[in-house]
């Protein structure tokens, strides 16, 4: 629902951290040819093309061939790490995930952008009815991240983008490669966030197996335990940073921001 160029959001972002860290290349992902198509491709790009767009556009860009440091909001938190995990080159440096979903999230569509809109209305029964069809998955990007505890066997079979980067249907040892190559992988958990269910997601951790109540973190998940991603390795080592903020879902100050965020692109 939000732009590369939206001179409230990403591009207020862009320009933050160009007046913080002086000289600085940002490049704020543009998914289309203009904003619309931008907005339009949040909600019904396939992921998977998502990325492979992305990978390219990092592929063809001069300034950042000794390597970069990549910043997602919300879902494009984790449409990074996938990035990470396939396109190790360029190389990715540290990867901040702000509010990024990387155990997927469940239940309506809260907080939808336009929340009047009959789109809304129309993807959260869409979400509700079909989540893991063929259909839905291609072409609904929030069902591509759709996590159902109480529908496991569904979600590892169904899920053609979260169940992939995730593990689940086997081991792909160069995603393992690539995401454990990465210096920092900090990951941002809004405290009161109202948008993310479960909110623990945004750290890795999700709803214990066949219910949806109770939540374990990262450390107590098979994905951890068994290391499919190497999250225990790199846990281990120091790499994992988890951060708290108080606030609703992407709700920050300048001050924390500031603080929090920017030493780790400097």
């Amino acid at each position: 629902g939000d732009s590369c160029c939206n001179p409230v959001s990403m591009g207020y972002i862009k320009k933050l951290v160009e007046k913080k860290i002086p000289g600085i290349y940002v490049l704020s992902l543009k998914i289309g040819s203009n904003m619309m198509q931008d907005v339009e491709n949040s909600f019904f790009m396939n992921v998977n093309a998502q990325v492979r767009e992305v990978c390219s556009q990092l592929a063809t860009d001069p300034r950042l061939q000794g390597g970069y440091n990549a910043m997602g909001f919300s879902q494009g938190g984790q449409f990074l790490r996938a990035v990470a995990q396939r396109c190790p080159v360029p190389p990715m440096l540290n990867l901040i995930s702000i509010g990024g979903q990387h155990q997927g999230r469940v239940y309506g569509f809260p907080r939808c952008p336009g929340e009047s809109s009959h789109l809304c209305d129309w993807i959260r029964k869409t979400l509700d009815l079909g989540a893991y069809t063929t259909a839905v998955q291609e072409h609904l990007v929030q069902a591509e991240y759709w996590h159902d505890p109480l529908k496991e066997e569904d979600y590892r079979k169904n899920s053609i983008f979260l169940a992939d980067i995730n593990q689940e249907r086997g081991i792909n040892e160069t995603y393992k490669k690539n995401l454990m190559a990465l210096k920092k992988f900090v990951m941002v958990k809004f405290l009161n966030d109202t948008m993310v269910d479960p909110p623990i997601s945004e750290w890795f951790g999700f709803y214990k197996s066949g219910q949806a109540k109770e939540t374990i973190p990262l450390q107590e998940t098979s994905l951890y335990k068994e290391d499919r991603l190497g999250l225990q390795q790199m846990d281990k080592a120091g790499k994992l940073v988890f951060l708290g903020v108080q606030g609703d879902h992407l709700h920050f100050s300048e001050e924390w921001f500031d603080s929090s965020i920017l030493p780790f692109l400097q």
